[in-house]
């Protein structure tokens, strides 16, 4: 029998929150000359080779709020958008910090909260996930960040770091994601309870591959309520 969690920490860009619709919806409000979709999609798909430098020791650690920006210049360049100001660059990467919650989010975390202490686990930094909960109601009890522990997802120092923060063994740990090799990293790094939360929006119209469940996965819902649900919350 499982037990039941102490703590339940959460990926939050796509698993909490839609990165890809608030995007899109902030290019139609700037009436930006290219496919909402395609830009957003693109200045996602530089977030991990970011990283990727801060793991690997290219360069020394950044923030997220850093490198989304060095990256929507990078974006801007390739979409031949040059006419924006500089106090709209600033804004429109601020998008990050006011990203919708997934309609079922915040009564699920309000239903989970109930029975175990709930936080994040996000690369977003601290300030930004601190003014996406101020911005989107977001319930937490303790905001973690990568930044709280200087490793990057999916570094296991980062999962390792919950386990100390919150003074718990890993079976005691619920680690919720729409991404299994985060969950995947997660579990390898401290055998915590994990759930696979099913988001087949996250990526707009590019439909993520195998949704489904599996048996490695403690869990397999199709949104917060649905997982308080399994856990009788």
């Amino acid at each position: 029998m499982k037990p039941s969690p102490r703590v339940a920490a959460f990926d939050v860009f796509g698993t909490v929150v839609d990165w890809h619709g608030s995007i899109c919806r902030a290019v139609i409000d700037l009436k930006l000359d290219v496919s909402p979709s395609e830009f957003a999609l693109a200045w996602r798909g530089l977030y991990q080779p970011a990283m990727a430098k801060v793991r690997e020791g290219q360069i020394g650690w950044t923030s997220i709020d850093v490198l989304h920006r060095q990256n929507l210049d990078q974006i801007l360049d390739r979409f031949n958008i040059l006419h924006l100001s500089e106090a709209q660059k600033v804004e429109l990467n601020l998008v990050w910090h006011r990203l919708k919650p997934w309609p079922d989010a915040i009564e699920g975390l309000h239903r989970l909260r109930k029975g175990m202490m709930i936080c994040t686990l996000s690369n977003g930094n601290l300030a930004l996930l601190a003014n996406m909960a101020k911005s989107a109601g977001l319930p937490w009890d303790l905001i973690l960040s990568a930044e709280t522990y200087k490793h990057y997802k999916p570094d296991p120092e980062s999962y390792q770091g919950l386990c100390k923060t919150w003074n718990i063994q890993g079976d005691s740990l619920l680690f919720v994601a729409a991404h299994k090799s985060d969950l995947d990293a997660a579990h390898a790094a401290t055998g915590c309870q994990t759930a696979f939360i099913v988001r087949p929006d996250e990526f707009g119209p590019e439909q993520q591959a195998n949704l489904g469940p599996e048996a490695r996965f403690t869990y397999h819902a199709d949104g917060f309520v649905d997982l308080a649900e399994q856990l009788g919350l």
